[in-house]
């Protein structure tokens, strides 16, 4: 009988250290996940500085060179531009593409869209006073 009472409890302890290593995985990804936005968003920041070119053309070298739940991102806004605004585009990509953010993070990366609405008014503006607080 004490036997069996070990094994259950070895079992249990066995089993809720796999479950704690699954739940912190979720959070290594999401830390990943948002490092890469960060830089993807740097990247974004300097090619429509310099080079002007049109933001399809940027999201498809961005989702080129990402990891596979930030490239879907990119694409999936990409496609919708096709049909829409750019802004409109970012926010229905944003909540469709399913990865390891919650609705926070989802809530702070669509404010990416009003970047994207003003993006006529800020190439003709070279100092870009307004973006410098949003990329930090």
């Amino acid at each position: 009988m004490q036997s069996i009472k070990y094994c259950m409890l070895f079992f249990v302890f066995i089993l809720s250290v796999l479950i704690g290593k699954y739940i912190s995985k979720e959070y290594i990804y999401r830390l990943e996940e948002l490092e890469e936005i960060k830089n993807v968003l740097n990247i974004f920041k300097s090619k429509i500085k310099f080079t002007y070119e049109p933001i399809p053309v940027i999201f498809e070298e961005i989702s080129r060179n990402t990891n596979h739940n930030i490239s879907k991102l990119f694409i999936v806004a990409k496609e919708k531009m096709e049909n829409n605004v750019a802004s409109v585009s970012w926010e229905q990509a944003v909540d469709e593409v399913s990865c390891n953010l919650n609705e926070e993070d989802k809530q702070k990366i669509k404010t990416l869209s009003k970047l994207l609405r003003n993006n006529r008014c800020r190439r003709s503006d070279k100092s870009n006073r307004g973006d410098r607080y949003f990329f930090r």
